[in-house]
């Protein structure tokens, strides 16, 4: 599943004239396989061994290639570092506010919520964003080990 889409993204790639560099390669595969919406940093670090003479601004600079190519959307909550995120389909991210992971969410149906803000104020909506904050599963645990 997820080469099937490394390959159709590095297709979508070539056919923009994006050169397809080890680096590039790696950096998509990475968003591809990783769904837990990384940091240019922790892309930066899951890759360092393999590619030493690789900067955090080359991965920046990837993703903002990848951006404009429309294969990744930047997350952008609070004051923490932009996540990038190559799920393109429509869903929603419940997000845990003590460590920052950020879950992936669909419920469809929201969708009309679209149509029906079109009709009650006259705009053309053409897309929404919802973010969903609570505490994790992890984080629950340790706060329950900690005060016990």
């Amino acid at each position: 599943m997820a080469n099937n889409r490394l390959n159709k993204a590095v297709e979508q790639l070539k056919s923009t004239g994006v050169r397809m560099t080890p680096q590039r390669h790696a950096i998509l595969e990475y968003l591809l396989t990783s769904m837990g919406h990384p940091t240019a940093d922790e892309i930066y670090k899951a890759l360092e061994d393999k590619f030493p003479n690789m900067s955090v601004a080359t991965v920046y600079n990837n993703l903002r290639v990848f951006k404009e190519a429309g294969l990744v959307r930047e997350l952008t909550y609070g004051d923490s570092s932009s996540r990038f995120d190559a799920n393109m389909s429509d869903h929603y991210h419940v997000i845990c506010r003590e460590c920052g992971k950020i879950v992936d969410f669909d419920y469809p149906s929201l969708v009309d919520v679209e149509k029906e803000a079109a009709k009650k104020t006259g705009f053309r909506v053409d897309n929404h964003r919802m973010e969903i904050y609570g505490v994790c599963s992890g984080c629950q645990k340790e706060v329950t080990v900690s005060s016990g």
